[in-house]
C-alpha cells in the first residue's frame, strides 16, 4: 500500500513540456509546490507562465526534487537531453502524481499496440451503464490530472501509452491489461526490448492483490511473464469468446478479429468486477466505435466507406483489410521504424492500394507486386480515382473504401485526427455518398 501522501508537497519541481499534460500538471501542483517550466518551444500564448519559464542555463543551476516530463518528450532528442540523462532518478510523469493522490481508488489501466482506445472506452461505457462513477482518462482524451469530484467509489479507466509509462515511478493499477504487442514506436524506444519493457512496466509495478490480464497467444508477453518476477495474479486471456456471451452479441462492429480480441478482454474484466452480464451486453451491442478507428462513415448493401485514420502501422490495418471482400485501400504517410507489411498473394487478390504522401517507394516495396496500386501526392485525386474504379468494376463482391493509412500523419498533417477530418471533408466535397448511390 502506498502511504506517502505528501510526496509532492512543498517540492521544487521542473515541468518539461507544456502541452495538455504539462499545463494540467502545472495547475494541479502549483498550490503546494515551487514550480518551474521548460519547453523546447518558446511560450507564445501563455504569458502568465513566463515568470517561471527557465532557460537551459538556469535549469542546470537549480537542484530540483522532481522533473515531470510530458509523454511527447523524447529524452534522446530533446534540448535537455544531457541534463535528463544525468537526472533519470528524478524523472516522473503525471501518472505518478495522479496515483499518489488516488491510490485508494480502483484503477483499470489498459495498454497494447492495438485496440487500447476501443477497449478502454467500451469498459468505461459498461461501467457507466451499471451506474458506476467511472472516469475515462489518460492517453484517450483528457489528461488524468483534470479529473474532479473524486470519491472513494470512483473507478478510473486509464488508457496508457508506452510513452506515458516509460518513466513513471509510482503509478500502479489494480487491473493491468496488455492486449497485444507488435513492433511500434521503435523510432522512440530504439528496440523491441525497450518497447516491451515500457509496456510490461504496467504489470511489473503491480502489488500483491492486483490482476494482470495478458493475451495468452502473444509471443512477447508469454516470454516476458516467464522471465519476470510478478507480484500480481496473471490472468491469461483466451481470445475465444464464451459462446454464452457470443450468441448474445449482435453488433457488426465486432466482426473483425481484432475487435473480437478486445471483446474477450472485456468479458474477463466484467467477470472479475462482478458486473451484470445483461447490462454489459446491452452496452456492447450499442457500441459504434470511436472516431477515426474503423469508423463507418457511410454504408449500403453494396459499399461501405470507413475512416480508420488512427491506423499508424500495418498491424493496425491488416485486421480490417482481411475482414472485407473487395477493398479500395488508401495508404500513406511516414512509416513506423521497422514496420513491415506481411502480405500474401491470397490476401491481396481483392485489394487495390491508393498511395498518397511523400513515401511512395516504401509502400511500393512493401507491396512487392502483390497488390496493384495507384499513386498521387494528394488525397483529392485519390478519392476521384477510387470513384472511377468503383464505377468501372465488374465485381459483385461487397466493396469497401478504406482509409487506413498504416503510417504516421506527420508528412502532411499535424495528427491522425486532422488527417481523418480531411478525409471526411473530401467525402462531402466530392459527394461520395451521392455518387456511390448513383453508381450502384
Amino acid at each position: 500500500m502506498f502511504t506517502n501522501k505528501k510526496i509532492f508537497f512543498k517540492k521544487k519541481i521542473l515541468i518539461y513540456g507544456l502541452g495538455k499534460t504539462g499545463i494540467s500538471s502545472y495547475h494541479f501542483l502549483k498550490k503546494y509546490n515551487d514550480l518551474n517550466l521548460f519547453d523546447d518551444n518558446k511560450i507564445t500564448n501563455k504569458k502568465y507562465l513566463k515568470k517561471i519559464f527557465l532557460s537551459i542555463s538556469k535549469i542546470k543551476k537549480i537542484k530540483f526534487d522532481y522533473i515531470l516530463i510530458s509523454p511527447g518528450i523524447n529524452i534522446d532528442k530533446c534540448k535537455l537531453r544531457k541534463y535528463l540523462k544525468n537526472n533519470l532518478q528524478k524523472i516522473i510523469t503525471d501518472l505518478d502524481v495522479f496515483y499518489c493522490k488516488n491510490y485508494n481508488n480502483r484503477i483499470i489501466a489498459i495498454t497494447g499496440t492495438n485496440g487500447k482506445s476501443t477497449t478502454a472506452y467500451l469498459t468505461y461505457l459498461i461501467l457507466k451503464k451499471q451506474n458506476k462513477d467511472a472516469r475515462l482518462c489518460g492517453n484517450i482524451g483528457n489528461p488524468i490530472l483534470l479529473e474532479k469530484k473524486i470519491s472513494k467509489k470512483t473507478i478510473f479507466v486509464v488508457e496508457v501509452s508506452s510513452y506515458q509509462i516509460e518513466y513513471s515511478k509510482f503509478f500502479k493499477a489494480n487491473f493491468a491489461i496488455i492486449l497485444n504487442i507488435s513492433p511500434d514506436h521503435l523510432e522512440r524506444h530504439r528496440s523491441m526490448k525497450n518497447y516491451i519493457d515500457a509496456k510490461f512496466k504496467l504489470i511489473k509495478n503491480q502489488s500483491k492483490g492486483g490482476f494482470a490480464f495478458i493475451n495468452e497467444k502473444d509471443k512477447y508477453l508469454k516470454s516476458r511473464t516467464k522471465k519476470q518476477k510478478i507480484m500480481s495474479k496473471i490472468i491469461k486471456v483466451s481470445l475465444k469468446i464464451n459462446d454464452k456471451f457470443k450468441n448474445k452479441i449482435n453488433n457488426p462492429y465486432f466482426s473483425t478479429k481484432g475487435n473480437q480480441e478486445n471483446l474477450s478482454f472485456i468479458f474477463h474484466i466484467i467477470k472479475k468486477l462482478k458486473l451484470k452480464n445483461n447490462q454489459s451486453i446491452k452496452a456492447i451491442n450499442k457500441f459504434r466505435g470511436l472516431k477515426y478507428r474503423q469508423e463507418i462513415i457511410y454504408k449500403n448493401s453494396k459499399i461501405c466507406c470507413i475512416n480508420d485514420s488512427k491506423a499508424t502501422s500495418f498491424s493496425s490495418s491488416i485486421d480490417i483489410i482481411q475482414s472485407k471482400e473487395k477493398v479500395f485501400w488508401i495508404v500513406g504517410g511516414i512509416p513506423k521504424l521497422g514496420d513491415k507489411f506481411y502480405l500474401s498473394k491470397n490476401n491481396c487478390k481483392n485489394i487495390k492500394a491508393y498511395i498518397f504522401g511523400k513515401n511512395k517507394q516504401f509502400f511500393i516495396k512493401q507491396f512487392k507486386n502483390k497488390i496493384s496500386y495507384y499513386y498521387s501526392k494528394n488525397l483529392k485525386t485519390i478519392i476521384q480515382k477510387i470513384l472511377h474504379d468503383i464505377k468501372s468494376s465488374k465485381s459483385n463482391l461487397h466493396k469497401t473504401i478504406l482509409f487506413s493509412p498504416s503510417a504516421a500523419s506527420f508528412d502532411t498533417f499535424s495528427n491522425f485526427e486532422e488527417r481523418g477530418d480531411y478525409f471526411n471533408f473530401l467525402l462531402k466535397k466530392y459527394k461520395v455518398k451521392k455518387t456511390i448511390n448513383a453508381i450502384i
